[in-house]
């Protein structure tokens, strides 16, 4: 009479197994039956016969009935109606709690249901997986002595082990060695594989054999029967990754498996054919199968065909077979094939049906598609940006769970693009799709982490553990970054080796930025000596890969090249094209830097680079012309270079066009556009048109006078550094000239600070000051030494003035200018003290310091 009663769960504990949770124990009390299930014996065999007979809602109205009455075979007979699917819907939630029901109650039933509820809990993907909780039932099932395959899952639970229950190989070996002999085929499947190499068991390459083949001889039996699974697990096990190596013998059992009515069998075998050692002899059989009407097979064919995995592409035929399989409603070959149109990679790109195509599959709610059509519409390449409905399309995806998706829209909700920006769940976005494995949302968030003013908490160390995940999952691009960062010290202190190394193997496996990173670092010598040739060496190498900016970044190489002395390589770039190399080659013509000056070549290469859009270059030009520096003047032709110039938005070139049109010099004047334009400049910060602006507005020279904005400007441009400025305004302040208010010491205080800094005006004003005395304290020693400074650096008045004292000295007021000038080469050439001294005693006296100007051109 125990037979049929439930054991005590203490009694069925193994060693290494967890205790059963409470909230279970009831089911495994050991009490007699309280309801003798013969009570309804009839009641249950007349619902078995209704479902037999098609009557399913009355064989369960019945059954409820008898339930209701605390019968456990009745909850029983409910739960395999909803569990094996008779004449209802499969809902194996329900079965599961009719099995439940019935294992409340102990009966002479209760092994069968703790058997059927263990295999929902460790097979079934609908019902939660519990293995300790099938670990109990499937014990309770062998107490019970049920005599099905409870030892055969047992086994399974106790090969590798699982939540809460300890691995026991020699157990499970013995449970499937007892399944085995009774018969068993699942259990010689499993001893076979437990034995092939890789197996749980120690590799023994005999008893897997020996086992293999006494599963084969199982499904013999079956597949004589005609059993149709029969004949396809056979092939599975004679195909080349299978537990027995015969191709032949795998294509013969799926061939009689489609034979026998199994369209999908040929298209199986086929596949495992293509991903193993024949994938011709695997198109052929895809094709069989496409032709008799197998749309997963049109849809492998296809996609393989178009794009050559393991075989030469034929992509007008993959197409074909995607069409095909699109017509039989395939909403993966609709995706496939949008995809493909799109990117044009194996035929010629059809964007529009692209897109239609993966609409109509999102339309599918395929999460695939939906995702493409995101990044298409993100892109702005295809079709313009639409970052709204990019969004959308992420977020509907994302909720299906598509991992890249998820990323996509963690990147986009960071950036705020197509949806308001939420640094937190853009976060929490890129957090999830790591968890799914997608190496793209670590290197996304490690960037976001190195970002000092992004939108995320500035984090290096965490930045340095993703972007190393990444790169250690294979994301070459992580690599790049990750070397890039350590090269320049993002991490803390710079890791140059590591850095170089990182970069190195990115680039080899193709990454064409991390080329251009190595070829830049070598440059500057970021991390690695400078070394330009081998700059060029990895920007070359970059170009040749096709990345966008490596051009540019050769260009740059070589003009640094060039600017080093390597002249050839300046030439070589400028012919090769490389506008910027142009310009340098023209302004190392201009100022006969590594090559001879040759005005001539300048103005061909400065124009080359100006006519494709140099900026520099045409502002280059626009000078010659109007200075005649190598050229004839032409200020028309230098005026239009610099409108080009300025149209690039070159802020020197638009000082020197204003300053052109203010007065007129050669060309039509412009006072309110060259005032324009100066201002412009100005903003930039160019001193110079600040400095232009000011000495307008000083003389009235283009612009009305204004004392007041004539400061202003000067000011600014004195601020930005120009000493020419400052010494204007000082001459003005110290003098009060121009209707600006004197201020003597303000103007001593900026003269002499642009003299100490070696301004020529400068010194030659400040030195007048000091001798004459008038507006400052007189220092004769003082003023003949800034006088002297101006001289030698070639200003004209100062010059003149020293000419000047030594005529008067020598009573030869009317003489030769020239002969004192030369004279004043001569002592200044000497730089002796004795010439100084002779100058100072010169200066000294009062009808020398008489003969100097009252003003000079201090500038």
């Amino acid at each position: 009479m125990l037979t049929g009663c439930a054991a005590p769960s203490t009694q069925l504990a193994g060693p290494g197994t967890a205790p059963l949770p409470p909230q279970y124990e009831a089911w495994f009390d050991y009490e007699p039956p309280l309801n003798p299930d013969w009570v309804q014996k009839n009641t249950i065999e007349e619902a078995r016969q209704m479902v037999e007979q098609e009557q399913t809602p009355q064989a369960i109205a019945k059954l409820k009935g008898v339930a209701d009455q605390g019968i456990p075979q009745a909850y029983y007979e409910l739960a395999k109606i909803y569990d094996q699917g008779k004449g209802v819907e499969v809902d194996k939630l329900k079965a599961e709690e009719y099995y439940s029901e019935a294992l409340r109650t102990p009966s002479w039933i209760h092994g069968q249901a703790a058997l059927n509820l263990a295999r929902l809990y460790t097979e079934d993907d609908s019902v939660p997986n519990q293995p300790l909780l099938a670990w109990y039932l499937l014990r309770d099932a062998q107490e019970n002595q049920v005599g099905r395959d409870e030892g055969v899952r047992l086994a399974q639970l106790l090969s590798r082990g699982a939540e809460g229950i300890e691995a026991d190989p020699e157990q499970a070996r013995q449970l499937y060695q007892q399944a085995a002999e009774a018969g068993n085929p699942d259990a010689m499947k499993a001893l076979a594989e437990a034995w092939h190499d890789g197996g749980w068991l120690p590799s023994d390459a005999t008893l897997s054999q020996q086992y293999a083949e006494q599963y084969a001889g199982e499904l013999r039996k079956q597949a004589s029967a005609g059993d149709v699974n029969a004949m396809k697990k056979l092939a599975r096990l004679y195909a080349e990754d299978g537990l027995i190596n015969d191709p032949q013998q795998s294509v013969h059992w799926m061939t009689q498996a489609a034979q026998a009515g199994d369209t999908s069998a040929l298209s199986q075998v086929g596949r495992d054919m293509l991903d193993g050692r024949s994938p011709e002899r695997g198109i052929e059989l895809l094709t069989q199968a496409a032709e008799n009407g197998d749309v997963s097979a049109m849809e492998r064919l296809g996609k393989v065909l178009l794009e050559g995995d393991g075989i030469a592409p034929r992509p007008r035929e993959g197409q074909q077979w995607l069409e095909a399989a699109i017509a039989e409603g395939s909403v993966n070959a609709t995706t496939t094939l949008g995809r493909a149109l799109l990117s044009g990679e194996h035929q010629p790109a059809q964007p529009h049906r692209g897109i239609t195509l993966l609409e109509s599959a999102a339309r599918e709610n395929d999460a695939l598609a939906m995702t493409e059509l995101a990044r298409v519409y993100l892109d702005d390449e295809l079709v313009p940006t639409q970052p709204f409905m990019a969004a959308d399309y992420l977020e509907r995806a994302h909720e299906i769970g598509h991992p890249y998706a998820t990323e996509l829209l963690g990147q986009i909700t960071l950036e705020g693009r197509g949806v308001p920006a939420n640094p937190g769940r853009g976060e929490a976005l890129l957090r999830e799709a790591i968890a799914a494995g997608q190496t793209g949302a670590m290197r996304t968030l490690g960037e976001a982490y190195l970002q000092e003013d992004g939108p995320l908490p500035y984090h290096p160390s965490e930045a340095e553990k993703l972007l190393t995940e990444a790169a250690n999952a294979g994301d070459t691009t992580a690599q790049t970054r990750l070397g890039e960062a350590m090269l320049a010290g993002q991490f803390g202190a710079a890791q140059p080796e590591r850095g170089q190394q990182l970069l190195e193997e990115a680039a080899n496996a193709g990454d064409a930025y991390a080329m251009v990173v190595l070829g830049r670092a070598y440059r500057e010598g970021t991390g690695v000596p400078r070394d330009l040739t081998m700059a060029t060496d990895w920007l070359q190498r970059a170009e040749q890969a096709g990345h966008p900016s490596a051009a540019a970044e050769l260009g740059r190489t070589q003009r640094d090249r060039g600017q080093s002395g390597d002249i050839n390589a300046l030439i070589a770039s400028a012919r090769d094209g490389h506008i910027a190399s142009m310009a340098d080659l023209g302004r190392a013509y201009l100022n006969g830097e590594g090559v001879q000056r040759n005005p001539a070549e300048a103005s061909r290469w400065l124009e080359r680079a100006a006519r494709q859009g140099h900026p520099g270059a045409a502002a280059d030009l626009g000078r010659m012309y109007l200075d005649g520096n190598g050229l004839a003047r032409d200020a028309a032709r230098g005026a239009e270079f610099l409108k080009v110039a300025v149209a690039g938005g070159h802020s020197g070139a638009r000082a020197d066009l204003g300053q052109l049109l203010l007065t007129g010099n050669g060309v039509e004047a412009d006072p309110e556009r060259g005032k324009r334009l100066l201002e412009e400049a100005a903003a930039t910060g160019n001193e110079f048109a600040a400095q232009r602006l000011g000495e307008a507005y000083l003389t009235g020279e283009g612009l009305s006078a204004d004392p007041e904005q004539a400061r202003h400007w000067l000011q600014q441009a004195s601020d930005a550094g120009s000493l020419a400025a400052q010494a204007q305004l000082g001459t003005a302040l110290i003098r009060g000239d121009e209707g600006i208010a004197q201020n003597a010491a303000e103007g001593q205080r900026l003269l002499t600070a642009a003299a100490e800094q070696g301004n020529a005006g400068a010194q030659a004003a400040l030195g007048r000051e000091y001798l004459r005395g008038e507006n400052i304290d007189q220092d004769v020693r003082k003023g003949a030494d800034y006088l002297l400074a101006a001289a030698r650096q070639g200003h004209s008045s100062a010059r003149l003035a020293l000419a000047k004292a030594w005529l008067t000295a020598n009573g030869l007021e009317n003489a030769n200018r020239e002969q004192a000038l030369l004279w004043l080469d001569e002592v200044m050439d000497g730089g002796s003290q004795l010439a100084s001294q002779t100058l100072h005693d010169l200066l000294s006296d009062e009808e020398t310091l008489s003969a100097i100007p009252a003003t000079m051109d201090d500038n």
